[in-house]
């Protein structure tokens, strides 16, 4: 592995083995045993829990145990770090000063053997991070006489983890295997989500206009006509057991017609989501009083004919007869779910159907078996026309989201996050300005002038929503709308190719970086690629689990006048320090990074680490260079979080950089 001639000066560079101290040591008791590491951290400086929260990006502590056949590894212990949420909203979980964690193992060997690991840890101070490191270990361990039986069982277990060289690897495949096992009858997470959102819809089809009135209607007609109360009860069962089986045949045409998968496909399919959000806002103007859909009365008539012939038949018609006389109302309701049901596919239209007419059927059977809860039924009145407005303004809402999806498929960039964010605004506060009373449309009678406790309730919660996602139409994240409007990077503030972009995007070997900057993450392809573009080459030292890498790139970087030059005037090359990727064999090593000093080399976060320290005598992040036309580093120096933090700082480091690289070409 070729090196950068290393320089004189080496104050900058800060051991890890000089912040944290571990000693480790081996705790038998017969076939069970501890490897205990206990650390001594110098004052203000910290390492990771090795248990992270969720979503974290910190570098967790571990300890690895090479096993050999000879144990069989077990958990974590550790105290109780110190959790919070830092600048960036992130929870941290910590340990600092001096404390203990072991991890458990069980012998498997009969002979006394030795056991290797090592302790991995990455150490920081005030968001600043040094590369991670470790602690290796060479323990003499007592065989377990009892442990012969075991071995055999438990060879193939060991083996894995022989290969993998810890006990993550087997973790890993101890969950793709659970994986493969899941029974193919286990219902998708998505399905549920589609069936208690049918569920739900069923309940609001319920109390609208169309369908309410009809529940005491039905229940009396069956309570008079049935000569017993058991029959009454048999006849609305069957009744509402028939709305069931009327609209799951609906969606099992639909799936059957399109197929079990292709209603999936259709979902990234421009055409199909544009025809969808004109139905949707067809069904919204129905809602909010535009005009009324209707079925041909010529099939109402047919119905009801079937209906008067009694019997089970005649019952099941009547069931037709109400989704017919109903549609208007339970219509863009039923419409809206197919719709939502369509982008997952599968079995999601039939059990969509199946929760929404469970819904619809459940109260005809129950008062019918219990005619007394009639009574207990609000009359019917304006609330009714007030739940189908409200109704109209989601459908608004649902719309928008197929409209931006045909947005994102042809990526036209017509509808971005800001946009999207801003006309919900508009929706929602239009309609709590409705609930509120203060708006009437055309269904509205008098008996909306004064509004009710639930009602202003209502809208006091929308209007709430409303103040918590207008700060999305300038760029926060509203993580309770998360997958409705465009993702961050399809916004105004985030287009990395757009009026005066060099199309960065397109460039083989590039990823998507801080501010959608795509970034290089080899060195030699960025290098390369500068010289041919003419451009100075932007070097960013950082780290995954470096808090003031990520300061600077959402707080600086995406400054006016920053981004510009990041994003069209510099090639960027990010280098992870603490990227645990394993380098080929042919790279690996022990290097010198000082005279006396040497750095093991396994990883292409180790490769990177090295780098800096070699070229730049310093291990801190974030560290920013900018090199000329043929990789010679720029006059401008360095750039680093507490020298630069200020975005006017930061600024004249770039421009001078650029100066300097135009001079020298």
């Amino acid at each position: 592995m070729a090196l950068i001639q290393l320089g004189s000066a080496y104050a900058q560079i800060i051991e890890p083995k000089e912040v944290v101290k571990a000693k480790i040591s081996l705790e038998q008791n017969g076939c069970e045993a501890f490897v205990v590491v206990k650390i001594d951290i110098k004052e203000e400086w910290h390492i990771n829990s090795c248990k992270l929260p969720d979503g974290s990006y910190a570098y967790a502590s571990d300890i690895k145990i090479d096993a050999k056949n000879q144990v069989k590894v077990g958990s974590i212990i550790e105290p109780k770090p110190h959790v919070f949420t830092d600048e960036l909203g992130d929870v941290q979980s910590q340990h600092e000063k001096s404390f203990t964690i072991k991890r458990k193992v069980e012998i498997l060997s009969a002979t006394d053997f030795v056991l290797n690991g090592s302790f991995e840890y990455q150490t920081c101070i005030n968001g600043k991070c040094l590369p991670p490191d470790e602690y290796k270990f060479s323990l003499n361990a007592k065989g377990c006489p009892t442990a012969a039986a075991q071995v055999t069982a438990t060879d193939t277990t060991a083996q894995t983890q022989s290969q993998g060289g810890s006990d993550v690897q087997q973790t890993q495949q101890t969950n793709q295997n659970a994986a493969e096992q899941k029974s193919e009858g286990d219902v998708p997470d998505s399905l549920w989500m589609i069936f208690l959102l049918s569920f739900l819809s069923g309940f609001a089809a319920l109390v609208t206009p169309c369908v309410f009135p009809m529940v005491p209607m039905t229940v009396t007609f069956f309570t008079k006509r049935s000569k017993t109360r058991a029959a009454g009860i048999r006849n609305a069962i069957i009744f509402g057991v028939s709305i069931i089986v009327i609209y799951v045949l609906l969606g099992t045409v639909v799936t059957g017609v399109f197929g079990s998968s292709a209603l999936n496909e259709l979902a990234t399919n421009v055409w199909f989501n544009l025809v969808f959000f004109l139905l949707l806002i067809v069904f919204a103007i129905a809602f909010l009083g535009g005009f009324e859909i209707r079925l041909p009365s010529s099939w109402l008539n047919k119905t009801d004919q079937a209906a008067d012939k009694g019997g089970y038949v005649g019952i099941f018609f009547m069931a037709l007869g109400l989704a017919l006389v109903s549609f208007s109302c339970t219509g863009p309701i039923v419409g809206s779910l197919l719709v939502q049901s369509a982008t997952i596919g599968g079995l999601a239209p039939f059990i969509g159907m199946f929760g929404f007419s469970l819904a619809l059927a459940l109260p005809f059977m129950l008062f019918a078996m219990f005619p007394g809860w009639l009574n207990t039924l609000p009359k019917s009145g304006g609330w009714l026309n007030t739940v189908k407005v409200v109704l109209g303004f989601l459908e608004l809402a649902l719309a928008l989201k197929f409209l931006s999806n045909a947005d994102l498929v042809v990526q036209a960039h017509y509808l971005e996050r800001e946009l999207f964010i801003a006309i919900w605004v508009g929706i929602f506060t239009v309609l709590a300005l409705y609930l509120f009373g203060f708006i009437k449309l055309p269904h509205d009678d008098e008996s909306t002038k004064k509004i009710g406790v639930g009602r202003a309730l209502l809208a006091t919660l929308i209007l709430s929503f409303v103040f918590y996602i207008l700060p999305g139409t300038w760029g926060a994240p509203v993580k309770l709308i998360s997958g409705f409007p465009p993702p961050m990077t399809y916004s105004e503030s985030g287009q990395s190719n757009q009026s005066g972009g060099t199309g960065h995007s397109s460039i083989e070997g590039t990823h998507p970086g801080p501010q959608n900057i795509p970034v290089f993450h080899d060195l030699e392809k960025a290098q390369a690629y500068a010289k041919s573009v003419n451009k100075p080459l932007f070097v960013d030292f950082t780290g995954y689990a470096c808090q003031n890498c990520r300061k600077m790139e959402e707080n600086v970087w995406g400054e006016p006048g920053i981004i510009d030059i990041l994003r069209d005037q510099v090639v960027i090359v990010s280098l992870y320090v603490d990227d645990k990727t394993t380098l080929p064999a042919a790279e690996q090593g022990v290097f010198e990074y000082a005279p006396g000093k040497t750095m093991e080399v396994k990883e292409i976060g180790h490769k990177w680490s090295l780098l800096q320290a070699t070229r730049y005598q310093t291990n801190t992040q974030p560290y920013y260079r900018m090199l000329g036309p043929n990789g010679e580093d720029l006059s401008n120096g360095s750039a680093d979080y507490e020298h630069h933090k200020d975005p006017n700082n930061f600024k004249g480091w770039l421009d001078s950089g650029l100066s300097l690289y135009k001079a020298a070409k």
